[in-house]
């Protein structure tokens, strides 16, 4: 399965890309966050694959009552597990709190409480299929994985625990945007995982289990 993971910076040459079918064979799309959901929206219509998000700390708050906060025709998957495309998926959205006010911001005790209710769908998943999950999409790095010394892209620990007792074949964030394109600032192995940085985007093949 080929899938393009978008996140954090508006690439306009997607939009072309997009519109000329160079996607065409793309089955899936995942973003991570801090994009606007008006370009979620023409992705997803134009290239015609389902398309799942978790927010950044720069959406919306999610509302159910405005469209303004959510993608229309996406799926926000941020504190949920479910299938799509033959993958198990689970989102985390939102970054370390860094602003008393902060939208989609958490202490690392909240980002703790957020993970740990993914759970018992992650146990079910193993019981059920043989694995919790096979893709782990978040907006935040892990701590101390692809984060930065500052306070506002710091790393969550939640990140940390989740990886290592889920055991995502794949675990996609944004949030930090390393500006030298190279495999070795980007992707990391944490046990069996491969964490990828996919900003500002990438194309990622994998095979369903």
């Amino acid at each position: 399965m080929k899938i393009l993971a978008i996140t954090d910076e508006v690439v306009d040459r997607l939009y072309s890309l997009a519109s000329s079918g160079h996607f065409a064979d793309v089955e899936l799309i995942l973003a991570c966050g801090d994009l606007p959901y008006t370009y979620l929206e023409y992705l997803v219509t134009v290239i015609g694959a389902p398309l799942c998000y978790v927010p950044g700390n720069h959406d919306p708050a999610y509302d159910l009552r405005s469209v303004a906060t959510r993608a229309e025709g996406c799926e926000n998957i941020d504190g949920r597990v479910l299938s799509c495309r033959g993958l198990i998926l689970a989102g985390l959205g939102g970054s370390i709190r860094y602003r008393p006010d902060g939208v989609n911001q958490y202490t690392q005790a909240e980002a703790s409480w957020k993970a740990f209710r993914l759970l018992p769908a992650l146990l079910w998943n193993r019981l059920r299929f043989g694995r919790a999950v096979d893709i782990l999409i978040s907006h935040s790095p892990p701590y101390r994985i692809h984060d930065e010394n500052s306070h506002a892209h710091q790393g969550l620990r939640a990140l940390n625990w989740l990886i290592r007792l889920a055991r995502p074949r794949y675990h996609l964030h944004g949030h930090v945007h390393f500006h030298q394109r190279n495999l070795v600032a980007s992707e990391t192995m944490l046990d069996s995982t491969k964490i990828i940085n996919v900003y500002p985007y990438k194309v990622i093949e994998t095979a369903n289990e």
